[in-house]
């Protein structure tokens, strides 16, 4: 393979590699078996997340409904588990509820012809409200039942639960975009929607699928996260969106340059949480977190800028 083709395809994962090994070797702590941990752990969360989002951003939507939607489907499960509901029952029901918004999400971009970027946005208000009104604005907490906060916080044969999760999911979504006949054509609606539509493929289908995928994953991270928390807050989501999209937009630098793929967003989720806590343990600002992102989410969009128009501004 030529230098420029690897430099083409793995230059941004390979940047983000060193990135990783510099601060394992001057930052404090960084390398030490428990921050990795944590740092992996804390991945799990974003990565479910983003992968999501690179589900939706597939078909050449966006999905900015998928950080509240996440909260409202956490408030769900939370409120469940108070009433004393089995796990099972709340985190069901939380799945379903990310899922149900993700097809109206749906059904909103491919019958009422809605921008995604519209659709989503009155969706990420919607879900906020209805968080507010089922917790009247206070955190659930207390007691939860080891059955449930097991799913984040048990461990099987020494491998964190959540990294299980992270690896099921990531598997998942690969095996679906790249090794089946609909994501075969997800990707194909994505790259040309009306030459899809053309030759054959249910490309509103497949705009529905890949919402409503984008929403079943943020109620997964849900999930994950009250259970991790125990506690269920209608904003407790909020500040995993800029990073969500942040990771399909550098993923899109990577292995697949110019295409939403999940490897790349769950490396790129990795790498922005190392650098997070690479900056911490060094000392920066608080704010450098902030600054740096913002450069990513410039820097990716940028790189991949086609793609995201595309999907933004599209009617």
């Amino acid at each position: 393979m030529p230098l420029r083709t690897i430099v083409g395809r793995f230059g941004t994962a390979i940047a983000g590699l060193g990135l990783i090994l510099f601060f394992a070797a001057l930052a404090p702590n960084f390398a030490s078996a428990a921050n990795l941990v944590n740092v992996l752990n804390d991945t799990a969360f974003l990565a479910i997340l983003a992968i999501g989002f690179t589900l939706s951003f597939t078909v050449a939507e966006i999905d900015l409904s998928i950080a509240e939607v996440a909260s409202l489907a956490a408030v769900i499960c939370g409120w469940l588990i108070q009433l004393g509901q089995p796990a099972l029952v709340a985190a069901g029901s939380a799945l379903a509820t990310g899922c149900l918004l993700g097809l109206v999400n749906g059904w909103g971009v491919t019958v009422l012809r809605v921008p995604s970027l519209i659709m989503t946005l009155g969706m990420a208000a919607i879900a906020k409200g209805l968080a507010y009104k089922v917790t009247q604005g206070v955190a659930f907490v207390g007691s939860w039942p080891t059955s449930f906060t097991g799913l984040a916080r048990g461990a099987v044969f020494g491998v964190p639960n959540l990294l299980i999760w992270l690896a099921a999911v990531t598997l998942f979504a690969y095996v679906l975009v790249n090794w089946t006949r609909i994501g075969a054509h997800m990707s194909a609606t994505g790259e040309a929607d009306e030459a899809a539509r053309r030759s054959g493929i249910a490309t509103a289908r497949m705009k529905l699928a890949g919402m409503a995928l984008s929403g079943l994953l943020a109620s997964v991270m849900a999930v994950l996260l009250a259970a991790n928390l125990s506690s269920a807050a209608p904003s407790m989501a909020g500040d995993y969106l800029l990073y969500a999209i942040a990771s399909a937009l550098l993923g899109m630098t990577m292995f697949e340059p110019g295409k939403p793929n999940i490897a790349g967003t769950a490396f790129a989720a990795f790498v922005l949480k190392a650098l997070g806590n690479g900056l911490v343990l060094f000392g920066a600002p608080y704010y450098m977190q902030d600054i740096v992102l913002g450069a990513v989410i410039v820097g990716s969009v940028a790189w991949s800028a086609g793609i995201m128009k595309k999907a933004a501004f599209k009617v």
